[in-house]
């Protein structure tokens, strides 16, 4: 018996237009220009801002004013990288690369949230051991002051960058403003734990204010650790290649229904989302004799499965295939 395997390849003209007109991409692949220059911006200030709470952390003494700028000075490298990976996102393959370099989005937020995750366990050890030993006199006047004006800075970059991020559909945005929302959170901290420790100040309780620096640090980098472990989580599933729940019941409802609708035997699909880019296989079981029609006929059904698995979930790479042997699939 002749083996009846069709290999479709990836959209036909109409429907790759409709797609890539839906997520913005000029000849296959993304345009992150808008991205880049926002992740321009964003080191920058991310650079004057963490050289000025350093300077001002060591000269005050304050641990969790410059925990705040050391974690700002790291946050420059890791957007750096995340600019390199966007311009590579934005290019064509290679000959090693040949699916593109989607892979690089979770591999660079997997490092990300690793080191993030050890600067906030170093800073959590800092602090306990400043709070054994007795703790520091500093400041808290000026302190409460640079805190509320860094609270405004950081505040306003996490909700701009959060903008950027839901408008371009930016994975790597959403971590840049994550990054800008943590130091953010850190710097309110710091100002409301300042402001009490001057309140208190000279008074009965003046003895507790040599703990006020190191506990405030304990309790941001206990609070913080769950944001960088779980987009550690988060990208280890893409970087693990596990199947996107909702994707994977989407796909299986929309050939479920094609099953029951034209006939064929069966199905088998395989999704997975790596970065931005999602995969999406669906192999359809046939039998031997199944009248498949001509190659226009063959086309219109990898359409009517294209449009049915609908835009909103941006199957930017689709793979359908045709065959009469189970073991194909």
């Amino acid at each position: 018996m002749r083996d009846r395997r069709i290999t479709v390849a990836r959209y036909p003209p109409p429907i790759a237009h409709r797609v890539r007109s839906f997520i913005g991409v000029s000849h296959g692949y993304m345009d992150t220009s808008r991205e880049q220059r926002q992740l321009r911006i964003s080191i920058g200030v991310t650079l004057v801002v963490g050289a000025a709470c350093v300077a001002v952390g060591l000269a005050m003494r304050s641990q969790a004013i410059a925990f705040d700028g050391f974690y700002s000075l790291v946050d420059v490298v890791l957007t750096a990288g995340s600019l390199v990976v966007s311009r590579l996102v934005s290019s064509e393959g290679s000959r090693r690369f040949q699916f593109g370099y989607w892979h690089l989005e979770p591999l660079l937020v997997v490092f990300n949230a690793s080191v993030l995750t050890a600067i906030c366990s170093y800073a959590a050890f800092a602090a306990l051991h400043d709070l054994l030993t007795g703790g520091h006199e500093l400041a808290f006047g000026f302190g409460a002051a640079w805190a509320a004006f860094m609270g405004v800075v950081t505040m306003a970059m996490a909700a701009r960058m959060r903008r950027q991020a839901v408008a371009l559909g930016s994975v790597l945005l959403q971590l840049d403003a994550r990054g800008w929302l943590i130091s953010g959170c850190i710097s309110t901290a710091v100002l409301l734990g300042f402001a009490l420790a001057a309140l208190i100040k000279g008074g009965p309780l003046d003895h507790w204010t040599r703990y006020i620096d190191s506990s405030i640090l304990l309790a941001l980098t206990v609070a913080l650790l769950p944001l960088p472990l779980s987009s550690l989580w988060h990208a280890l599933r893409e970087v693990l290649q596990l199947a996107p729940d909702e994707l994977d019941q989407r796909v299986r409802e929309v050939m479920d229904a094609m099953v029951a609708e034209r006939g064929y035997l069966d199905f088998a699909s395989y999704v997975a989302k790596i970065g931005r880019m999602r995969f999406i296989d669906i192999h359809i079981l046939l039998e031997p004799a199944y009248p498949l029609g001509n190659m226009d006929d063959v086309d219109h059904v990898r359409s009517e499965i294209a449009q049915r698995l609908g835009s909103d979930i941006r199957a930017e790479w689709l793979t359908i295939t045709f065959t009469g042997k189970r073991e194909w699939m």
